[in-house]
């Protein structure tokens, strides 16, 4: 279960080597901010989203399994939760790296905890 977070839903859209880099990202109650770096490696995929003055520039990351479509045309991220919710998420520090093992763990289990 623990992995199925960090892997795309099959109906998201997502098609490999796509370029998400720059797509807005949009919560279920509004606007976030934009991706600044997405990962593809299996088993730890992901978007770091650049929040701006939202969060006072905070970055989150968001597991690819919170990512419920993807418009190319529109440049657009979709994502199953709320902005709460992505504020609430574990901090990330864009200077460690996120294939950080305790802090993968922890933030799949934050993003598995909250109810779908």
């Amino acid at each position: 279960m623990e992995n199925v977070m960090w892997d795309y839903q099959e109906d998201s859209g997502y098609q490999a080597g796509t370029e998400l880099i720059g797509y807005k990202v949009e919560a279920t109650d509004g606007h976030i901010g934009k991706v600044d770096k997405h990962s593809d490696d299996v088993d730890a995929r992901y978007i770091v989203v650049d929040t701006g003055p939202w969060i006072f520039g905070k970055h989150v990351l968001l597991p690819a399994g919170t990512i419920t479509s993807i418009d190319p045309d529109n440049q657009t991220v979709q994502v199953g939760r709320t902005k709460d919710e992505i504020q609430n998420s574990p901090e990330f520090d864009k200077d460690k790296p996120a294939v950080d093992a305790d802090y993968h763990q922890q933030v799949g289990s934050y993003y598995n905890g909250l109810p779908r």
